[in-house]
């Protein structure tokens, strides 16, 4: 069983930055493949990024060149840096995990979600 915590979020004026991450826990011996999701108040969960566990990375088209997700193997951490904040960036974030083989197929339904951490970018 794969635990997620995330932490990071907060308050932060449009232009601003902040850092999320989430530490993973309750697994051994496999590789994780690992994202970042939001959802807004009356909106869909949509992806932000992922991270697969052979290095690769996809972005949502409104968060690239704005956002850059990360992890540090060693604290089995994934990290989310977000500069250039704007208020629609306003949302809940979570961070989602699932095992895996080197990637994920786009859309993969991952298994393993962390709490959220709330981020609200004022104007």
């Amino acid at each position: 069983q794969v635990q997620l915590v995330e932490s990071g979020g907060g308050s932060m004026q449009a232009g601003g930055s902040l850092r999320l991450s989430c530490t993973a826990s309750g697994y051994t011996y496999h590789s994780l493949c690992m994202g970042w999701f939001r959802q807004a108040p009356g909106k869909e969960r949509e992806g932000v990024a992922t991270l697969d566990s052979d290095g690769s990375t996809s972005y949502a088209d409104s968060v690239k060149g704005r956002f850059t997700i990360s992890k540090d193997n060693a604290k089995n951490t994934l990290y989310l840096q977000m500069n250039s904040l704007k208020p629609e960036d306003t949302a809940m974030y979570y961070c989602a995990a699932d095992l895996c083989m080197g990637w994920l197929p786009a859309g993969h339904p991952y298994n393993y979600w962390g709490q959220g951490t709330q981020v609200t970018v004022s104007s």
